[in-house]
């Protein structure tokens, strides 16, 4: 355990912040052997996967653990059916590369993401017409009170957009240490009719595409507006994509005759990106920090001195020109520390 430790290089911001103490763990045994001792001198708990979704707004002032539990196991089921289990820190593009080298499909369209698999199903992550939910089968976790593991199917993580238990009443209360997925094996379902993926795929000259072939696209698609958080620090998509009622989306459609949305039902889910640019802050910068030129969406440490106060700032800056403008509230993806 160290004391008074930089983590900088353990979130995708780069920020600066330090924890009081911070640790990694390579087995559930030493989770548990740390956990007991943080419980000892009452010290506030942080779980750190790839730190791709978290901004730190000011150090820590507790015990930060790096969670690197690592190992990837196949259950076939059938001919067409695999579980494939990985531990929570795995990173997560190295394990859909390792199904798609497996040819187990189903994971495809979440290429490139960032972060570790533990943290995939806290907010659901999904990405391209493909969500975590879609292919979970259950996750292990470790009850932080009783310090005894528990297994989670998938009406128990009650998955929403960008959601599920472990960010609403669970928060807190336990910490993920194994994912398992139902994949194919042979007869793949191909989603290619969202984003870009179609296009991308006809400029590669592909017509009848696989698994791999989709991956790819996708992977070229992030790249190109995208920025690499190893060259720019970020966390990708900073912003919920709004969902608001159909009747308010009619009405702004009336001001607005070019905003752009997707029904579902009663709603409307509103590209937050497009709400950001519209309010001019594609490209802009203030101070150390910038919105992305490629995409608005994404929040950048533009010189990469920025600070989390000062990236927080940013997106309240952004949050309120859009509810001015569009009368809608955008919500943090980030988690804030």
């Amino acid at each position: 355990m160290q004391e008074n430790f930089s983590l900088k290089a353990y979130n995708t911001f780069g920020v600066n912040a330090k924890a009081r103490y911070f640790t990694e763990v390579n087995s559930v045994e030493e989770l548990i052997e740390n956990l007991k001792l943080s419980n000892s001198q009452t010290l506030p708990l942080l779980f750190l996967g790839g730190g791709s979704n978290v901004l730190f707004t000011k150090d820590f002032e507790g015990l930060v653990i790096q969670l690197n539990l690592k190992g990837i196991s196949e259950e076939m089921i059938n001919e067409n059916e695999v579980l494939v289990t990985a531990n929570a820190g795995e990173n997560w593009h190295e394990f859909v590369q390792f199904c798609l080298n497996k040819n187990y499909g189903g994971l495809e369209n979440l290429s490139l993401i960032p972060g570790n698999v533990g943290t995939s199903p806290m907010q659901n992550i999904g990405a391209y017409g493909t969500e975590i939910k879609d292919v979970f089968v259950s996750c292990k976790v470790l009850n932080l009170e009783t310090l005894e593991v528990e297994e989670f199917d998938l009406n128990k993580c009650r998955f929403g957009y960008r959601d599920s238990i472990f960010k609403q009443e669970g928060k807190g209360k336990y910490v993920i240490l194994e994912v398992t997925f139902r994949l194919t094996r042979e007869n793949h379902i191909i989603k290619t009719e969202y984003g870009a993926i179609k296009t991308e795929l006809e400029n590669l000259g592909i017509q009848n595409p696989t698994i791999q072939d989709v991956s790819k696209a996708v992977i070229n698609i992030r790249q190109s507006k995208l920025p690499d958080p190893k060259i720019i620090g970020n966390a990708g998509s900073f912003f919920k994509n709004p969902t608001i009622p159909l009747a308010q989306f009619e009405d702004l459609k009336l001001k607005f005759e070019n905003i752009q949305g997707y029904p579902n039902g009663d709603f409307v889910k509103v590209p937050a990106g497009w709400l950001i640019e519209q309010c001019g802050w594609k490209g802009k910068q203030i101070g150390n920090v910038a919105s992305h030129q490629l995409q608005s969406l994404v929040i950048i440490n533009a010189t990469g001195n920025a600070t989390g106060k000062e990236i927080f700032d940013f997106s309240t800056m952004i949050i309120d020109s859009v509810k001015e403008k569009f009368g809608i509230e955008l919500e943090r993806e980030v988690n804030m520390i």
